[in-house]
């Protein structure tokens, strides 16, 4: 009897672990399955954006510097004059030293010119050859002059150096009128682009590839565009080539699992390039130890049912207790493991659980320690810590505005997962630099709290070069000087902080300039604009607004305390403004009309004062030029 109910005893124990077992395991593959594939998707969006920032970097400055030569005044007028020197080997010395300082300068494989005129091929070397419509070596150039685009890239080998696959930057020469006069670019290998990705490739265990409109292979660590391998045919998503191909947001990128068992693609499109960047990660590797370890515990479960069989109650509920301390550590190894690894592959990130306010993993806990607060204080506590003493005075509400708990929290409840946030930051406290902080919202699904991954990225070169390109839309490209929106932009800015500021405004006129022009040719008269513009400039300061608002017309805006120092001013600005042209057939005197206004008295807005001062400048040329004059109510 007892025995009976031993075993009726056993079997019951027996059927309740083996159950239990397997609905804990089943759980468990479950649930490692869905936090990898999380993993998965974590890992390929942070690589995807790492190979994007340094794609975008590595193509910046070839496209700058093609597009410096395509706008290149010297380089326009060279190749106007083509035609009349087509055996004047001084001409082709010109071009070839010409391409060659860029070449010297810059260290690329190759620095081209193409004539539209004649079908010339120009190297840093010298003349190569002569293109013809037909040849399918020249099929780019051709195609290139069909499309509306400034710029294109392609890849290509390189008839003038030994045929080597090269990436080709390649950059329309307009005339005034919009006539092509050419096409200009550099040249680079492409075998360090592959190395790149071939880099991110072994390290993060992932394949990169950047893939052109068309759908063709551009540049991956295997094949380059020169191989014309279409991508799609050849992938494991072909499905989704017009969705990936048809994306023109580069902030955010687009993510798919192309299969349950296989993999998980993030694909971005690179506006600079007009390429799209899509990354592979495979994981049948994973799903594979995944199930090995589901069988591993089954197997377990088998073995374990043996000496269940011989043991007592106590003894089966002893085991049972050291089964849950194995799984808890077991768990708990994983989520380390998980941590040190995700903290070796991308520097500067930090993990918070905005649900509980504070700060997760080790190397958060050390950052606030760094900052003079507990391991443990409260996240909205440390956050204003970093910028009070961190971030810049300017950016720190917009800071705060962005990664409060509240604002965290806010968004994710509005669908929002990434947040993105520039600013300027000093750590040393002295030195400061632009920051990027991008943050990604998750639910964290072990206790459903709210996390946030937070990772910096070092930007100072990037702010650096919007900048100068800001500054490059707001000069005259012939005189360097402001243009007309940009001073009428500047002054109105000045007089709406200072408006009873005590100001002086001037508009100078080239006295006579189309007969200069029509007596000594357009290439004087260039000389002559350049050199009045550059006397203007060598009478004021630095501070003082000067800027050119039409062919011979120049606006110049500067402080002036009283009508004396204006009226000095405009008498040695008039007198350096004069001289003579001198020509080995005549004699031609170069002067200038200046029309004055002052501001608080004839004007405090920049239209009231423009229209006194070109009032005071016609009466100046009807008085027979070649002289200043106020404006006079």
């Amino acid at each position: 009897m007892k025995k009976n109910l031993l075993l009726r005893t056993n079997i019951m124990v027996c059927l309740v672990i083996i159950l239990g077992f397997l609905a804990t395991s089943t759980i468990s593959y479950c649930s490692n399955l869905d936090i990898c594939r999380k993993d998965v998707e974590q890992v390929s969006y942070l690589t995807s954006e790492g190979i994007y920032n340094k794609i975008d970097s590595y193509f910046t400055k070839p496209i700058h510097i093609s597009l410096t030569m395509a706008n290149d005044h010297l380089l326009k007028t060279l190749l106007q004059g083509e035609s009349q020197r087509l055996e004047d080997e001084t001409f082709i010395q010109s071009l070839q030293e010409y391409l060659n300082a860029y070449q010297e300068t810059y260290h690329y494989n190759s620095v081209f010119l193409v004539s539209s005129a004649t079908g010339r091929y120009y190297h840093f070397n010298g003349l190569q050859r002569v293109l013809t419509p037909g040849n399918p070596e020249n099929n780019w150039y051709f195609s290139f002059l069909e499309t509306e685009d400034a710029y294109d890239l392609n890849i290509d080998n390189d008839e003038a150096d030994g045929n080597e696959i090269t990436v080709f930057v390649n950059c329309k020469i307009k005339d005034t009128d919009g006539t092509v006069l050419g096409v200009v670019g550099v040249g680079f290998r492409a075998d360090p682009l592959q190395a790149l990705l071939k880099h991110y490739e072994t390290q993060f265990g992932i394949s990169a590839n950047l893939v052109d409109q068309a759908g063709i292979t551009a540049v991956s660590s295997r094949e380059t565009g020169y191989q014309n391998l279409d991508f799609f045919a050849h992938c494991d998503f072909p499905k989704w080539k017009d969705a990936i191909l048809s994306a023109r947001a580069a902030d955010e990128p687009q993510t798919f699992w192309f299969a349950y068992s296989a993999g998980y693609v993030v694909a971005r499109y690179i506006p600079t390039l007009n390429w799209h960047l899509v990354i592979e990660n495979h994981t049948p590797a994973m799903n594979h130890q995944l199930k090995l370890q589901f069988y591993g515990s089954i197997l377990v479960i088998l073995v374990i049912l043996v000496f269940v069989l011989f043991l007592i109650t106590d003894v089966i509920g002893t085991y049972n207790t050291r089964i849950i301390h194995l799984a808890v550590a077991q768990e708990q190894e994983r989520k380390t493991a998980f941590q040190e690894a995700t903290e070796h592959l991308f520097e500067n990130i930090y993990e918070l659980d905005i649900t509980h306010n504070q700060a997760v993993g080790e190397a958060t806990k050390q950052y606030f320690e760094s900052l003079g607060a507990s391991r443990d204080a409260p996240y909205d506590q440390a956050l204003h810590q970093i910028a009070n003493q961190q971030i810049k005075e300017p950016y720190r509400q917009g800071y705060l505005d962005t990664f409060s708990p509240e604002a965290v929290l806010a968004a994710y409840e509005r669908g929002i997962k990434t947040l993105r946030y520039d600013f300027m930051m000093a750590p040393d406290g002295h030195t400061y630099y632009w920051v990027r902080a991008t943050a990604r919202i998750f639910r964290w699904e072990e206790d459903g709290s709210i996390r946030m991954l937070v990772y910096r990225q070092n930007i100072d070169a990037e702010k650096q070069y919007e900048w100068y390109l800001y500054e490059q839309t707001q000069k005259d490209s012939f005189t360097n000087l402001y243009n007309k929106a940009a001073i009428q932009e500047r002054i109105r800015i000045l007089l709406a902080s200072n408006p009873s500021g005590s100001f002086a405004f001037f508009i100078l006129d080239l006295d006579h300039f189309k007969q200069i022009n029509d007596q000594f040719g357009h290439v004087a008269g260039d000389a002559t604009l350049a050199k009045f513009a550059r006397m203007i400039k060598s009478q004021f300061r630095e501070s003082d607004l000067i800027g050119r608002i039409g062919g011979d017309e120049f606006a110049v805006f500067f402080p002036a305390p009283d009508r004396s120092t204006v009226e000095k001013k405009a008498r040695d600005l008039h007198a350096a403004l004069s001289w003579e042209i001198k020509t080995e057939t005549s004699v031609y005197q170069v002067s200038s009309s200046i029309g004055i206004a002052l501001s608080p008295a004839h004007g405090t807005d920049f239209e009231t004062l423009y229209r006194n001062a070109d009032i005071a400048l016609y009466q100046a040329k009807n008085q027979g030029k070649n002289g200043f004059l106020f404006y006079e109510p």
